[in-house]
């Protein structure tokens, strides 16, 4: 599964390279509803582009972002306080009688500072850094669509909440941020033919168990070991990753865009690398009919799968 993905998360780059049309509402709303308290994970490579905006919507994006910002930076300093306060506690309890509570609470004080102090410096920051645009499951990315003719970008949810589903759906199957291809025509039927997406990817990440990576059995009673890899195409490539999406609504919850990418059988050197999955590339030539599917015909869209590009993959452990 990839569950782990480096995106270009600038849609102004989609427009450059594939003319699209913006969903400026659909980004508004999303950063909107996140001011208001909606949890929306956005990477902060999306945020990046309204960084200097070029329109008055933008510019409102711009003000939301910065709202935002504003609330959680004094969220993590008076967090950054209470755990200060907690580690001095402990210190001073610890001079005088060292006892396992006094440790733990020093230990755990100091880790939150750690961890408090790396949100509020990345925060703080604005030198872009590659890891802003990398998206986990549940975080949004932008992704192309075809609506009313056009193609469209829209900011989506990285795990897919197909229409008519419960909300409980992203607890009881949460791995649904991946479509097998060998169950598209099952798990996936409403989507598969019908709402076709393409996410702009440079880079995947997948966990392998060490053993696997090292093309050997577990000794015994060995714990194996899980390392993540960074799968990069050679030569380095933007691809464009096949996506199925979902319009979700429900009564009395805001509408939800979500997308899954379809993952295949992996090419060889992904395989002898540990891992049994594989996102899948499809030629830009295939654009158009890969967003506007026919879902009379599923065998065409079988042959813009298998008719892919097949990049040779180089893998480093992730850092």
């Amino acid at each position: 599964m990839c569950y782990s993905a480096q995106i270009v998360a600038d849609y102004r780059k989609y427009v450059k390279m594939f003319g699209p049309d913006i969903d400026i509402r659909e980004f508004a709303r999303l950063y909107w509803e996140r001011v208001q308290g909606s949890g929306a994970k956005i990477a902060k490579g999306m945020d990046v582009t309204f960084m200097n905006p070029e329109t008055e919507d933008e510019r409102g994006i711009k003000e939301l972002i910065e709202r935002y910002d504003s609330t959680q930076i004094t969220k993590l300093e008076q967090e950054l306080f209470k755990q200060r306060t907690r580690l001095a506690d402990a210190e001073r309890t610890l001079q005088t009688k060292t006892t396992k509570a006094a440790i733990e609470s020093k230990r755990i004080g100091a880790s939150k500072i750690d961890g408090t102090m790396r949100r509020l410096d990345d925060l703080r920051r604005t030198e872009p850094a590659e890891r802003d645009s990398r998206i986990f499951p549940g975080q949004y990315a932008p992704v192309m669509v075809m609506e009313n003719g056009r193609r469209v970008i829209k900011p989506m949810r990285y795990q897919c909440r197909p229409a008519g589903k419960p909300a409980i759906y992203d607890v009881k199957y949460p791995g649904t941020y991946n479509a097998r291809r060998d169950n598209l025509e099952g798990f996936w039927k409403e989507l598969f033919g019908y709402t076709h997406g393409l996410m702009l990817v440079t880079a995947f990440y997948e966990n392998v168990n060490r053993s696997r990576l090292e093309n050997r059995v577990p000794l015994e009673g060995e714990k194996d070991e899980n390392v993540v890899l960074e799968f990069r195409p050679n030569p380095p490539q933007e691809m464009l990753i096949a996506c199925l999406w979902s319009h979700w609504k429900g009564k009395g919850d805001p509408d939800l865009l979500s997308f899954a990418a379809i993952t295949d059988d992996p090419p060889q050197e992904i395989a002898l690398a540990g891992h049994d999955r594989c996102i899948i590339p499809i030629k830009p030539e295939h654009i158009d009919a890969w967003l506007n599917p026919d879902p009379a015909n599923l065998v065409a869209q079988h042959a813009i799968l298998d008719d892919r590009n097949r990049p040779y993959y180089e893998y480093r452990m992730a850092a």
